[in-house]
């Protein structure tokens, strides 16, 4: 490797490592960086993947396990193979690999791991910082479910129980989202297209309804998953693209997203998109006895709240060679290491701090009165 290369590779990580050291030190650095330059990238790269109508992560992803098979290939020949023609070629293609090693390491910097240190959304203001009672919790909960059941017996249903999605759900979800720029000034930034994802079957088994690629500016949503949880999460993972990287956080905006909409299809999704939130969080805070005396969930809504209909878990199982409860764990894994390597101490958990966001929006705010617990 000739000096001028090996200077600029080190100077890349040195860089990259600078980037990161900053954004755990000063959670301002990231502020700005969010605000002024990450959006910069939404908007020139994430323009620019969604002049196309297939996911470009999806192809990016598969010509990097191509590539790492090839890698691999080659570091098994190397010892044994001496012509001096392919001991040169896989020389280059190490330095290749190296290069891009490097490449991925700040891209993933800048486009996901600076976002990590971000100081965290605060509805209501700082002042709505509390504990907040299981009282609360309750009415919150009912609250929630009440509005999901009125909701549900007004949107119209095929004969076998399936709710029927109305057209345009990407544009109206893409709606929604620049909506909320007068209250989050992210969101007036330019809005990427959402991708469907064309191996939404191995998603599935991963038990996620979408993913934001941070190498192609996508937001990227599961076409098998039941249409009611679909505008949720597009706006979920627009929220990404917008610099609000927290899973809380994305499942807030997209619920706030949803329900401002005014259109009844997208406000139902965001209700069923954080109603097993709250409900499990209700759920492990009482009685079983307490929990049968409230609101319940009516059976409508549990089967539109289902990620897959028995049909189509049958079918992805039939079709996909890998144990879906082995793909489950290994996501989960990855997920929640993938977190708590960026500060998220409590991985994949973090999901659920969204029920504290709700709480502060509705119940801190005033939104949802409830007489204090005495």
């Amino acid at each position: 490797m000739k000096k001028r290369e090996l200077y600029y590779m080190t100077g890349m990580l040195l860089f990259t490592a600078l980037l990161n050291a900053l954004s755990w030190i000063l959670p301002s650095f990231s502020d700005f960086y969010t605000d002024h330059i990450f959006l910069l990238f939404t908007g020139s790269l994430g323009r620019l993947t969604s002049l196309v109508p297939f996911s470009v992560g999806e192809r990016m992803i598969a010509a990097g396990v191509l590539l790492l098979l090839v890698l691999a290939v080659l570091l098994l020949l190397y010892p044994f193979v001496h012509r001096q023609n392919f001991r040169r070629r896989a020389r280059g293609f190490f330095r290749f690999m190296a290069h891009l090693v490097i490449v991925v390491a700040l891209v993933m910097t800048l486009n996901c791991f600076l976002l990590y240190h971000c100081t965290p959304l605060s509805p209501g203001g700082s002042g709505t910082e509390r504990r907040y009672t299981v009282k609360e919790l309750a009415c919150l909960r009912d609250y929630i479910v009440e509005e999901a059941s009125d909701l549900c017996g007004s949107l119209p249903h095929s004969d076998d129980g399936l709710l029927l999605a109305p057209e345009d759900l990407t544009a109206r979800a893409m709606t929604a989202v620049k909506s909320l720029s007068a209250e989050y000034p992210r969101f007036s930034s330019y809005c990427v297209t959402p991708k469907p994802l064309s191996c939404s079957g191995f998603i599935s088994q991963q038990h996620m309804q979408g993913y934001y690629f941070p190498f192609s500016m996508e937001a990227n949503y599961n076409t098998i998953m039941q249409v009611g949880s679909r505008p949720f999460t597009l706006c979920h993972e627009l929220a990404h693209t917008h610099g609000y990287i927290y899973e809380d956080e994305a499942n807030y905006l997209g619920f706030l997203a949803c329900i401002k909409s005014g259109d009844p299809f997208l406000v139902y999704s965001g209700y069923l998109g954080v109603l097993n939130y709250v409900d499990n969080a209700f759920y492990r805070s009482v009685s079983r006895e307490e929990y049968r005396r409230h609101v319940r969930v009516p059976d409508q809504v549990r089967l539109d709240n289902r990620f897959l209909t028995d049909e189509d878990w049958l079918l992805v199982e039939e079709a996909s060679p890998l144990d879906t409860e082995k793909v489950h764990q290994a996501a989960n894994t990855f997920v929640d290491t993938t977190l708590k390597v960026n500060g998220v101490q409590d991985g994949y958990a973090s999901y659920d701090r969204v029920v504290e966001l709700l709480l502060r929006h509705y119940i801190g705010t005033g939104l949802l009165p409830c007489e204090p617990e005495q």
